[in-house]
């Protein structure tokens, strides 16, 4: 690791604390302590049982005192290291939250030596102190700010250490062949080989496609922690804000028989099972009669080219066929996945019904009446997520741990070169190093101090 240190590692042996609960009036706050001296400094304003003599993993019912004053009546829960989130020596005090009483206790143990913590600065510990790898780490941020069932069950796995035994597996194999290709170094003159290069060659191509396999699943990783960019577009009173109710089963958006009433983009979030869908609904697509107009237009074209999913709603009483079939060429973008939602079905004759394209990527409804409503929730989800997600399956979420998949992906691409190009062992070597030092980087075995800033920094204060 980098010796420079960094502000965010500096007096890492210092006790801190922080309040570890939101900020706001409630019944309860929790205020933590870590650090060495972390018991003695709370068992210093504390009456009732001894603390430093009290077992790890305990409770206690006390009070805090600052000389005659009595701040509150609290519980204090005792952590003795190294069983503890940080591995040293914590407390957690739960006092009544109010901001006064909260104030007056943390200045009290800043006042009896404890600091103020940093962001993120309890996980910066546990990482430090060998309790959780850096992906871990990150997972713990992720778990707090999840959303949704399946951006907390990808966080939780991520946590307990799935994506890192995984990773640690790929790099012990590396690492064994790179001593190998290192002894050779030691005896170039002899001009002999150690590692089986048809050995080696074969173990590159495994890892290489795991390391695919992992990079290919941001894409859904992504999507179930920050949620499907869903737009949803068509041309003026075909009912998009209708279904933008529709779907979120409330009076989100303004609904007029007027064209053009929706003259900016409205977002809302809609769940489903467990996958967090964000809904645009946009200004209709058509030739704008004023200024105002153009650019809702404008943000519509904009909004489609940023979105993962379109569903393109069109009124199915009034579109002709060529229209249906310009839109759709117009609005076909790669890489964004489309369904056609036929709107107004209770309108419909039995002859116009007939006439409808068909295929999976067309769903018939009455946003008005709730028609079908069910089917196309259905369709948005399984068109994004497909048969992807599986409860053990290994994810990337963090853009971080993508970046050094993909040059890990062309070092070992370098080395398969290498290999065919027989080259020498030292420019082997030094492509198998930097595949290692790419994987390292994910968990935190190899890392850096503004590495370890930039990720914590993040972190809110009292985690």
């Amino acid at each position: 690791m980098n010796t420079h240190h960094s502000p965010l590692t500096t007096h890492h042996e210092d006790t801190i604390v922080a309040l570890a609960t939101p900020n706001g009036i409630g019944a309860i706050a929790v205020i933590r302590l870590s650090g060495l001296d972390a018991i003695a400094i709370a068992n210093s304003v504390w009456k009732g049982k001894d603390l430093t003599k009290q077992a790890s993993h305990t409770i206690h019912f006390g009070h805090i005192v600052d000389g005659d004053l009595v701040l509150d009546e609290v519980l204090a829960s005792l952590f003795v290291a190294p069983r503890s989130y940080t591995r040293e020596n914590v407390v957690e005090i739960s006092c009544h939250a109010s901001g006064y009483i909260i104030e007056s206790i943390i200045k009290l143990f800043i006042k009896k030596g404890a600091r103020s913590a940093k962001p993120g600065e309890f996980t910066l510990r546990a990482f430090l102190n060998g309790q959780l790898d850096l992906s871990q780490a990150e997972a713990v941020a992720d778990l707090i700010a999840s959303n949704s069932k399946a951006s907390q069950q990808v966080a939780l796995q991520q946590l307990r250490g799935g994506f890192s035994t995984q990773l640690q597996a790929l790099r012990e194999q590396l690492v064994n062949f790179a001593s190998l290709i290192e002894l050779e170094l030691d005896f170039a003159e002899e001009d002999v080989e150690f590692a089986n290069r048809d050995q080696l060659k074969n173990l590159i191509h495994e890892i290489t496609k795991i390391v695919g396999r992992l990079i290919q699943s941001f894409e859904l990783g992504n999507a179930i922690k920050n949620g499907v960019n869903t737009v949803i577009a068509g041309r003026p009173n075909a009912g998009k804000s209708t279904l933008l109710n529709a779907l979120l089963n409330e009076e989100r958006a303004i609904v007029s028989h007027i064209p053009g009433t929706t003259r900016d983009t409205i977002e809302e979030v809609l769940n489903i099972q467990g996958i967090n869908f964000r809904l645009i609904d946009t200004a209709g697509i058509r030739e704008a009669t004023d200024a105002i107009e153009q650019i809702g237009v404008q943000r519509t074209m904009e909004k489609i080219s940023q979105s993962a999913l379109l569903v393109y709603v069109f009124d199915a009483a009034e579109i002709t066929t060529e229209e249906l079939n310009n839109d759709i060429e117009s609005l076909q973008k790669p890489g964004i996945s489309m369904l056609l939602v036929a709107n107004k079905a209770d309108l419909l004759t039995d002859a116009q019904l007939t006439a409808l394209p068909h295929g999976d990527k067309l769903t018939i409804i009455s946003a008005k009446e709730k028609q079908h409503i069910d089917e196309l929730k259905q369709r948005i989800y399984s068109s994004s997520i497909k048969d992807q997600l599986s409860g053990d399956e290994t994810m990337v979420t963090n853009i971080r741990h993508l970046e050094a998949l993909q040059k890990t992906e062309e070092a070992l691409v370098r080395v398969l070169g290498g290999i065919d190009g027989s080259i020498t062992s030292d420019f082997l070597s030094m492509d198998i190093k930097q595949a290692l030092h790419y994987l390292g980087e994910i968990t935190g075995v190899v890392t850096t101090d503004d590495l370890l800033e930039n990720i914590f920094s993040k972190f809110c204060i009292g985690k």
